[in-house]
């Protein structure tokens, strides 16, 4: 249990404002159609979607870029782009908001990966996704460590964001950490199936169960043995904490020192969860560069989670509604 009092609270996010994060991964482009369903079409036995509106948002490695910038932080983005329309829109959205783009990498051999949902009356019917998984070459990789390396000394942490869409490969996670870890940079990961235990000697490790029993080859169902699951990535991956998120029952810390916390969860009410592992591993992380101590930012973090998905498509934190809920809350945080 952690215990927030609004002074603490205040001084953490006092500490949020220009933190440099660099956020390496899948970046995409999220594209919504939201409208409403009256009939099923004579065609096929599928809902009519009648579109009211259309709407453009950073996605993947960019949504997690974006949470950091609603924070307070500069977010530097390392990820590929194909050299078509989908890449032109995403430079524009990152341009728009004023971040860097020194670390995105136009790559003509695949195409920028976009996520079409259609939405009806608040319900996800559909989503379409255009995307390669194909590892990027050595070249590209090699850029994206030029600009990682160029960067450092002016990082507060480094993010990996891993979907599986190509960018995290093996050689290039291994020479993001070797760069980070040279330099003492916080390193977070968001892993995904493939490269699960790639990540050797991070600060914080973030699997979701789903994640953890794919990679373990186990089923973790009761707390008990979300801990012994816990255990077992932290010996393997040799990280100084791995971050279990467990959906409705919250998320478990478990430390290398061998301290374990569970944190219930936060979610008032769960509208739509995407997003919100990017909003947590965002916090988490923003929040550890502003001084807080990781369990302090695991609080943070767990609370942004639950108000993110309490919104429907995916959006950034509101670091003011953030703030209010921690502080509310009992015991003033958790």
């Amino acid at each position: 249990m952690v215990s927030l009092s609004k002074k603490r609270l205040s001084e953490i996010f006092s500490g949020l404002s220009g933190r440099r994060i660099a956020v390496v991964g899948d970046l995409m482009v999220d594209r919504y159609f939201w409208g409403t369903v009256t009939r099923i079409s004579p065609e096929a036995p599928v809902p009519v979607v009648e579109v009211e509106d259309e709407s453009t948002r950073l996605g993947g490695a960019a949504n997690v870029a974006n949470n950091i910038a609603t924070l307070g932080g500069i977010p530097v983005m390392l990820g590929v782009v194909g050299n078509d329309s989908g890449g032109q829109l995403l430079r524009q959205l990152v341009e728009e908001r004023g971040y860097p783009t020194d670390g995105i990498v136009s790559d003509a051999s695949r195409p920028t990966t976009i996520k079409t949902r259609v939405i009806a009356q608040d319900q996800h019917v559909v989503r379409v996704d255009h995307e390669a998984k194909h590892d990027i070459a050595s070249d590209v990789q090699r850029r994206l460590v030029e600009v990682l390396e160029r960067e450092l000394p002016r990082l507060d942490g480094i993010i990996l964001e891993d979907y599986n869409k190509g960018v995290m490969t093996r050689d290039l996670i291994a020479g993001v950490i070797t760069a980070a870890r040279k330099d003492r940079r916080i390193i977070t990961v968001d892993p995904k199936f493939n490269n699960f235990f790639a990540y050797k000697g991070v600060t914080v490790f973030k699997p979701n169960r789903k994640e953890s029993e794919e990679a373990l080859g186990v089923r973790i169902r009761s707390l008990e043995e979300v801990e012994r699951a816990g255990r077992d990535i932290v010996a393997r991956i040799e990280a100084e904490s791995v971050l279990l998120t467990l959906g409705e029952q919250g998320m478990m810390l478990i430390e290398r020192s061998g301290e374990v916390a569970h944190v219930p969860t936060m979610a008032r009410k769960v509208a739509d969860v995407s997003g919100a592992g990017d909003t947590v591993i965002a916090t988490l992380t923003m929040a550890m560069a502003a001084g807080a101590s990781l369990r302090e930012a695991a609080a943070l973090a767990n609370h942004a989670g639950g108000i993110v998905c309490g919104e429907v498509g995916i959006v950034p934190i509101d670091p003011a509604v953030l703030f209010d809920r921690i502080a509310e809350s009992s015991a003033g945080g958790l």
